[in-house]
């Protein structure tokens, strides 16, 4: 997950960790995941381990707008484990596969409430670029959000890599990848990002700051004219028209409505 901007927390009396090891710092209700001391990459309340509270994270949920009930979802990053905690609790009908690099971050998820493995959840250590390549149509929803010390690793943003995020998702399905809007190499991200989804790319703009999330989604091989377009592409085509709902606060907005909206499915009465 990228560091972002917040306020440091005072230093543990513990001795420092090797530069860009894993650091946990607590303060209060709050439990932070940093590689560089200030630098926060995931963030807990230690009251309600399963709550999203970066604003990156609410927006990374607006997969469901495209993807309503995924029954599989793979995610490349665990970090402070926030995504995985929050989709395993709020798509019980889907299996959750956590691809991380780092075995000493893999190493903290006890510290941050990450559930063990069982049958629907599972953390792999792995190297996502070769796990990817050999698990074509594996997912309906795949999460890209594996930062390091560096930022986003170049691996993670290649043609290659993205033609074998595409050819993991079932058609219909969406991937979210979550880049620095500063990024220099993020002009050439985009541009290969659309090039391997046919331009079926969008954003709902500045509804995590500096962090930009965009949804890719995977249409058919075919598509018949004479059927109307699958949901999530017609969500992305309107979505791509306005950058989402028009402006940076209503699109916050959303994304706290569908964070609410996953808390609390609406039931009918019967």
């Amino acid at each position: 997950m990228p560091p972002l901007t917040d306020q440091p927390l005072p230093p543990s009396p513990a001795s420092a960790p090797a530069r860009g090891a894993p650091l946990v710092q607590t303060c209060g209700d709050r439990r932070t995941l940093e590689f560089l001391p200030g630098d926060v990459q995931s963030e807990m309340r230690l009251s309600r381990p399963e709550a999203l509270v970066l604003a990156y994270c609410r927006a990374i949920m607006c997969f469901a707008l495209f993807v309503p009930r995924p029954r599989a979802i793979v995610m490349v990053g665990l970090g402070g484990g926030s995504l995985a905690k929050f989709c395993y609790r709020h798509f019980p009908q889907a299996r959750i596969t956590v691809i991380e690099l780092r075995a000493d971050v893999i190493a903290l998820r006890e510290q941050f409430c990450v559930p063990p493995d069982d049958a629907r959840f599972s953390v792999v250590h792995a190297d996502a670029v070769d796990w990817l390549a050999a698990a074509p149509a594996c997912a309906d929803v795949l999460l890209i959000d594996g930062f390091d010390t560096a930022g986003l690793p170049p691996a993670l943003g290649t043609a290659r890599f993205y033609g074998d995020c595409r050819a993991a998702l079932r058609d219909g399905g969406v991937l979210v990848a979550n880049i620095f809007s500063y990024d220099p190499r993020y002009a050439g991200m985009l541009a290969r990002l659309r090039l391997m989804f046919n331009e079926r790319v969008c954003w709902f703009e500045r509804s995590a700051g500096n962090n930009r999330i965009l949804f890719a989604v995977k249409a058919p091989a075919r598509l018949d004219p004479a059927q109307p377009l699958p949901r999530a592409l017609r969500l992305q085509r309107w979505v791509a028209r306005r950058q989402g709902l028009g402006s940076s606060l209503l699109n916050r907005l959303l994304a706290r409505a569908v964070v609410a909206w996953l808390q609390h499915p609406f039931k009918p009465s019967k």
